[in-house]
This record gives structure tokens, C-alpha cells and sequence, in this order.
């Protein structure tokens, strides 16, 4: 079955926030950013799978992604592939994402990221809420990627 990967926009705000709360996911902050999500949908237009960017100036936090139990470790590739297009377009120099899950650490190695500790973390990842919250979570750890 084709699946077609793009960015979200407004109208997809709704749907978007859905398949989050689905996948047990904040949806805090989507309409905020909704540009700076990935879709990739079903030829019928049914969401599979999503990766979205909080833009703090020139850098960006990973957040929400999600994908149904059907997809595939290539389709977590494409997925990432297409969030660094957008974050070059949008003039994002850094990406960071932020994980409490040891287990995910090989797969985002893998794509080019690196460990990044607290200290070394940029003043502007601060204001954004989803890194003030995880940085109360045990076990916690961000990870880096200069695009």
C-alpha cells in the first residue's frame, strides 16, 4: 500500500492532535508548530505515521513522533530523512530530541545523532515546556544532531 509523506498544515491540526492523544502523546503546542510537521498517510489519507520540530530560534526540538504498529524501520528512516529537509528549509542549524528510553539510543545513533549532557544543552531548549518536563523524568537524556 503507498504512503505519501508531507507537511502537515492547518487543516490538519485536528486530525494530527487525534492520532497524538492516540499514541499517548501530548498534543500541547501543535497548533503552535503545526508547519513544522511530518505526515505520512495512506493513500486514503489515514495518518500512519508523524514527526513534528519545536522551533526554539535556530534550533529545534524533536517532538511527537508517532507511528502505527504497521510501519516499518525504514519508514522511521523516510520519516527522519524528510524532518531534516524541513528543519534545513526552515534555517534550523541543530536538532535535539529528548528520551527517558535507553532502548531507542542505537536506532538515533544510527541516524547521526549524538549524547548531548544537560549542561551543554542550548539556553533557548529552556523555554520550551516538553524539555522542562522531561528534564523531571528519571533517566532522562537529550541527544544532538548539527544539520
Amino acid at each position: 500500500m503507498e504512503t505519501i509523506i508531507r507537511c502537515a498544515e492547518t487543516e490538519d491540526i485536528t486530525r494530527l492532535e487525534l492520532f497524538l492523544e492516540e499514541a499517548g502523546l501530548s498534543k500541547e503546542g501543535v497548533q503552535a508548530s503545526i508547519e513544522y510537521f511530518i505526515l505520512m498517510e495512506s493513500h486514503l489519507g489515514d495518518i500512519k505515521a508523524t514527526l513534528g520540530i519545536e522551533p526554539l530560534g535556530k534550533v529545534g526540538l524533536l517532538r511527537s513522533l508517532a507511528m502505527r504498529p504497521d510501519r516499518t524501520e525504514k519508514d522511521l528512516f523516510l520519516l527522519f530523512e524528510q524532518i531534516f529537509i524541513l528543519a534545513r528549509d526552515r534555517q534550523l542549524n541543530t536538532l535535539y530530541l529528548a528520551s527517558n528510553k535507553k532502548s531507542s539510543l542505537e536506532i538515533f545513533r544510527i541516524i547521526g545523532f549524538t549524547e548531548e549532557i544537560i549542561e551543554n544543552l542550548p539556553v533557548e531548549l529552556f523555554q520550551s515546556e516538553h524539555v522542562k518536563h522531561i528534564l523531571t523524568v528519571d533517566n532522562s537524556f537529550f541527544l544532538k544532531l548539527s544539520i
